[in-house]
Formats: structure tokens, C-alpha cells, sequence
């Protein structure tokens, strides 16, 4: 399967995605816990579809050391038992910013309140913006038709 548009190759996404991929680096770089950042980007990347960031995070996050279980139960996290509670309230919370429409009311307070008790404020404010920018990232792959299957880790880093 070939890409419907190089992103690489274009002028206009070079300019756009060079501050794109900063505002990855910065995410990279906050005090969300590693393993967390690569759950949550792998479970938006799971509900919308986005094969090239699936294959990406399930790459990037064995690299750190998640385990193989994790990532296969992360599509089942309300069933699995290998998830912190912490790490439950971040994909809830995912799930619910990613699923707006669905939702018909955003994120529930309820919700954000399961998350307040896991995660200060900065790490907070880098899980909502993390959960956007992985929507962003899908969309982007999914309109393109991006392959997956050829990421090595730490590519894009």
C-alpha cells in the first residue's frame, strides 16, 4: 500500500510538521510517566484506526521494556488486571477525549476526577495534550492512508 501524500515531500507539511514533531519532542520530554505517554498514544491510535502509530507506539514502548502482555491487553483495559489505577484513569480519560461524538458531553467529571487523583497539574496538562496531539497524529495517517509494518523505534525521535 502506497501513501496518498508524501508529507516529506511537501513543502507546506515540512513547515507544519517540523513544529508538530517540536510539540512531540516537548511531550517526550514532560512529566507524564513514560510508560502512560505510550498506552495512551497506542489506545487513541487503537480507536481511531491509525495503523502507522499503532505500529509505531507498540514499537516504541517494547523498546523502553513494556511487556507484550500490556501492550495486547491495552484494547481491554477495562478487563485486564496489569494496569496501575493511575494508568486506568489516563486511558479513560483518552478514550473519552478521543470518543467526543460518541460522548455527547466530552470528558465526564467523573472521569477527570479519577484522573486529578493520580496526576498533578503539569502531568495533566501533558495528558490532555497528548490525547490531541496523538488525534491529530491519526488523522493525519488515516486521511494519507500511511503504511504501518516498516517503523523502527525511535525513528521520529
Amino acid at each position: 500500500m502506497d501513501a496518498r501524500l508524501n508529507y516529506f515531500a511537501s513543502p507546506t507539511a515540512g513547515k507544519v510538521l517540523k513544529h508538530f514533531m517540536s510539540a512531540g519532542k516537548a511531550l517526550k520530554d514532560s512529566p507524564l510517566p513514560t510508560a502512560t505517554q505510550e498506552l495512551v498514544a497506542l489506545r487513541v491510535s487503537q480507536i481511531n484506526g491509525c495503523a502507522a502509530c499503532i505500529d509505531m507506539h507498540t514499537k516504541d514502548a517494547a523498546a523502553v521494556g513494556e511487556t507484550s502482555v500490556r501492550l495486547n491487553l491495552v484494547a481491554a483495559w477495562r478487563e485486564a488486571t496489569v494496569f496501575t489505577e493511575a494508568e486506568r484513569a489516563a486511558l479513560e480519560l483518552a478514550e473519552q477525549g478521543t470518543r467526543i461524538a460518541d460522548g455527547a458531553g466530552g470528558v465526564s467529571d467523573e472521569v477527570w476526577a479519577r484522573a486529578t487523583e493520580h496526576y498533578d497539574e503539569e502531568q495533566l496538562t501533558a495528558l490532555v495534550v497528548l490525547i490531541s496531539f496523538m488525534n491529530t497524529a491519526n488523522r493525519l495517517n488515516v486521511i494519507a492512508q500511511q503504511p504501518a509494518g516498516d517503523y523502527e523505534p525511535g525513528q521520529f525521535h
